[in-house]
């Protein structure tokens, strides 16, 4: 037996992002809008909305987002009004979203919700609407139920964690990747593929995450090449992207392994965002996951043969 859970209503495709006032109209009347230190990037997002009659309040997150940002985000939140959130950039800005998302419809500070450093409970009411507008393809935060937050005083990055975060819609526009620098690129595409890696060879694997994950591998295999080099390419930008929501749904439900355990140790030690780890890790990456997959060839000659006919595990 298993269960799959993901965000309420997942959109892909070439210019979705378009509908991004129509989707938010259903959902609220005044959206806090969370961006990058550019927040010129979403000034289409910013557009659809207000055509639709939606207000906006800006806030915006520079690099990871820390307990800090998130009580700076929920109170902007509160006391504009706010009863929608819409997130338009990376993997760390959809996690700030989701955590003001969270902290706008529950009582307390972030550390109450935090695991490790903090107490760990659950959130007592479902998050705020949410809808989440990746431009980066890398992190599926879009379609995953935790946010990874910086807590400088204790020098660690922890989630806050909660079935009732998922997003309320993941909108997936592989356009709004066009313009990704090179190097963005490459380190969110690896971040992609070894998230569709690492649930294929986990214990929590399920047939459903093993298909999504396959299915990401595949994409990631042909495109992240050739994204990294040709950047206007949209059918590989849009494979990337597929391979990254790919990703995101197998470990929100099969969980991952000791790459990104090894990767999180690394953020915090030297101050690299997650994705710069796992791209500065290649070889433990490599020894790591072919590691796994013996183990697990081992006790399945079934997980063998479709290993071994996936472009990209091996």
């Amino acid at each position: 037996a298993f269960t799959f859970a993901t965000a309420g209503r997942i959109v892909f495709g070439s210019g979705v992002s378009a509908d991004a006032g129509k989707l938010a109209r259903t959902l609220g009347a005044k959206a806090l809008v969370v961006t990058g230190s550019n927040r010129n990037r979403a000034a289409d997002v910013f557009k659809s909305l207000q055509d639709e009659g939606i207000d906006t309040l800006a806030f915006s997150v520079k690099g990871e987002p820390t307990v800090d940002d998130i009580v700076e985000g929920t109170r902007m939140a509160r006391q504009g009004g706010c009863d929608t959130v819409v997130s338009v950039g990376g993997g760390s800005v959809i996690d700030a979203g989701k955590a003001v998302a969270a902290l706008m419809t529950n009582d307390g500070d972030p550390l109450d919700y935090l695991e490790v450093v903090g107490q760990g409970n659950n959130l007592a009411h479902r998050a705020a609407p949410h809808i989440a507008i990746p431009t980066t393809s890398g992190t599926g935060s879009e379609v995953t139920k935790n946010a990874v937050l910086a807590v400088p005083s204790h020098q660690r990055k922890c989630s806050l964690r909660d079935g009732g975060m998922l997003p309320t819609v993941a909108l997936i526009d592989p356009l709004r990747t066009l313009d990704c620098p090179q190097r963005v690129t490459a380190d969110s595409g690896l971040d992609a593929l070894t998230q569709c890696l690492e649930p294929i060879v986990s214990r929590c694997s399920n047939p459903l995450t093993d298909a999504i994950a396959r299915e990401g591998l595949r994409r990631a295999a042909r495109s992240l090449r050739q994204a990294y080099e040709c950047g206007s390419d949209v059918q590989a930008r849009e494979d990337m992207a597929f391979a990254s929501v790919c990703g995101g749904l197998a470990l929100a439900n099969a969980k991952l392994g000791a790459v990104h355990g090894f990767a999180g140790v690394c953020c915090t030690l030297v101050h690299l965002q997650r994705e710069n780890a796992i791209h500065a890790l290649p070889i433990a990456h490599q020894c790591l996951s072919r590691q796994f997959v013996s183990k697990h060839e081992k006790s399945s000659p079934q997980r063998k043969k479709n290993l071994r006919d996936t472009p990209g595990t091996i």
